[in-house]
């Protein structure tokens, strides 16, 4: 009778738990970061990392045929944790500032993912200013090389600046094949600005402008 109980209270916890919270989201980040942080090998800054996923029957959007649109966004978040923990980027932003928040992102889809078939994320620095890293993922099938989807990403550092960030990084011992080289200083470059970037960020500043004379207008009506 005991046992009966015990079993019932432990689904019953399983149950609320998921009903609170998503569980798989939080134990898939768990072991991405322990993954990232003990098993696999850092990689320098400027390098590029790599995740793999499996589009699972969760994935998929109303018509069941393909991944839906909001999931490529979700599986971002473990790309960048991946990347986060081998670079020592979150770490160091930590370390100077309180941490990073999305700040934005833009993504372009190019060829659906089928149900069950397996894709890996790359993910790569392409630009930083003084308050910001642009990160840069795409979604690659193994079996064809095919870019699927390829995204960039805007990461607002709070309370420290991203050019402080990088130069540090930048300066520590490079990091090639996966293993560390002594002695070897990072020239300390900052990458011209992508004309994609450029142009997504001038969209961005219209975008800011007229949401800002909106609230205005409507500040004013009001009063």
């Amino acid at each position: 009778m005991i046992a009966c109980w015990v079993l019932v209270g432990v689904f019953g916890t399983v149950v609320l738990l998921y009903a609170l919270i998503e569980v798989h989201y939080f134990l898939r980040m768990f072991l991405t970061v322990l993954l990232a942080r003990f098993c696999k090998k850092p990689v320098h800054i400027l390098d590029e990392t790599t995740v793999y996923g499996l589009c699972t029957t969760t994935d998929l959007d109303t018509l069941l045929y393909h991944m839906n649109n909001s999931r490529y966004l979700r599986e971002l978040d473990f790309a960048r944790a991946d990347f986060y923990e081998r670079t020592s980027l979150y770490r160091e932003i930590c370390s100077q500032g309180k941490g990073v928040v999305q700040g934005a992102v833009t993504i372009r889809y190019r060829r659906f993912l089928k149900p069950l078939s397996l894709f890996k994320i790359k993910s790569k620095i392409i630009y930083w200013d003084d308050k910001s890293i642009f990160m840069e993922h795409k979604f690659v099938t193994p079996h064809d090389d095919f870019v699927r989807a390829i995204a960039v990403c805007r990461q607002r550092l709070l309370d420290c600046s991203a050019e402080a960030v990088m130069s540090t990084l930048l300066d520590r011992e490079v990091k090639q094949n996966g293993s560390v080289e002594g002695g070897v200083p990072q020239t300390h470059v900052r990458p011209e600005m992508p004309l994609e970037v450029a142009k997504w960020l001038e969209s961005n500043d219209i975008s800011s402008a007229i949401l800002r004379g909106t609230e205005t207008s409507s500040v004013v009506t009001a009063t």
